[in-house]
């Protein structure tokens, strides 16, 4: 067991001199709206990428009323190349919320901040400790794997009752003066120092602590099941032309991408040829009739599941009139016109071959 006082007072320390070398969004400010913006963010994205969205956002949205009073689609497009779409619609359902039922401003418990949709436990314990002082854990993966590593924790951390134990480990360390140091500390930790591989644990300010450090098996932790082969499929999708205008699709709220516009295509089944594939998924999601014309190109794009090989082909509208049987909306727009809208980044590579 780890002594709570001597490892908090060390984590803590370490954190109040390196923090101005490792900036984070969010971090140090006491805007409890910048702190849940930037956490949301953060959620399987690199701390890189995150920056420049977090700062145009901030700078579009200073506010949740600001946030809450603009269109989804004007939301989707500036969360655009960042992934996860759901965030973005996640984030605009909570603004909205928190106008509605709390005046525009963030409930300051765990408690109250898990009444807001879209704000989960790990959300609700950042902005709580970040920004109000409540002493509740943080746990995203950095935080396990260095919780991992200091006791050589043999239990699968993907597991539920894994996180629930190491959740209450982690209730009894954090002090009740400091939560919001302790909580970055551990997250700064694991991004900067205790890393996936090469760990630099000479550079820890807990190695002294660390079983794992101690035993020199830093690498076998945490212990997670063995991943599964990505799948891989091969997409084909048509720009539609017709009079001077290309069809889009809005997909459906509820699932992967979802809200964002997309051309009109989809999966080359077993023994189809690309061709073919395309004018079948163009008939099934639109019941229009086209002619295929020329093809534009080929990208290779990888999402967090599987991968995509996706081909693109013009095609001219011949007959009939765009049909919603696989989204919630069609628009025929002029190609300038398409920068105004939200794309998913396999399309979006499309969209840049066209400009080149």
């Amino acid at each position: 067991m780890l002594d709570q006082q001597n490892f908090s007072k060390k984590l803590i320390k370490w954190f109040q001199v390196e923090r101005a070398h490792l900036p984070v969004p969010g971090r140090g400010d006491s805007n409890p709206y910048a702190i849940w913006v930037a956490e949301v963010m953060l959620q399987q994205t690199q701390v890189t990428t995150v920056w420049p969205y977090y700062k145009n956002w901030m700078r579009d949205y200073p506010t949740i009323s600001h946030l809450a009073d603009v269109e989804q689609d004007q939301i989707l497009k500036s969360w655009e190349g960042l992934g996860y779409y759901s965030r973005a619609r996640n984030l605009h359902r909570g603004a909205k919320y928190v106008v509605d039922e709390f005046r525009g401003v963030l409930p300051t418990r765990v408690n109250e901040l898990l009444k807001v949709p879209g704000i989960g436990p790990y959300t609700s314990a950042a902005i709580a400790s970040l920004a109000f002082g409540e002493a509740v854990p943080l746990i995203d993966g950095n935080v396990l794997r260095v919780f991992a590593r200091l006791t050589r924790l043999k239990s699968n951390i993907t597991l539920s009752k894994t996180r629930s134990d190491i959740s209450l480990e982690l209730t009894r360390l954090i002090p009740v003066k400091h939560p919001g140091a302790f909580n970055q500390g551990l997250m700064d930790l694991g991004r900067a120092v205790c890393t996936p591989h090469n760990p630099d644990c000479a550079n820890c300010p807990i190695d002294q602590t660390c079983a794992a450090r101690q035993a020199g098996d830093m690498e076998a932790y945490p212990v997670k099941p063995q991943r599964r082969p990505i799948p891989h499929y091969h997409i084909v999708v048509g720009l539609i032309r017709r009079d001077q205008k290309l069809l889009i699709q809005r997909r459906p709220e509820n699932g992967l991408l979802g809200g964002l516009w997309e051309f009109p295509g989809g999966k080359i089944e077993k023994g189809e040829r690309g061709e073919a594939a395309l004018l079948r998924e163009i008939k099934e999601e639109t019941g229009l009739e086209v002619d295929l014309g020329e093809e534009i190109g080929t990208i290779q794009h990888a999402y967090t599941h599987f991968k995509i090989t996706l081909t693109a082909w013009f095609c001219d509208w011949v007959s009939g009139e765009a049909l919603s049987f696989a989204s919630t909306e069609n628009r025929w727009v002029f190609m300038d016109e398409l920068k105004d809208y939200a794309f998913p980044k396999a399309n979006k590579k499309i969209l840049d071959i066209l400009t080149k």
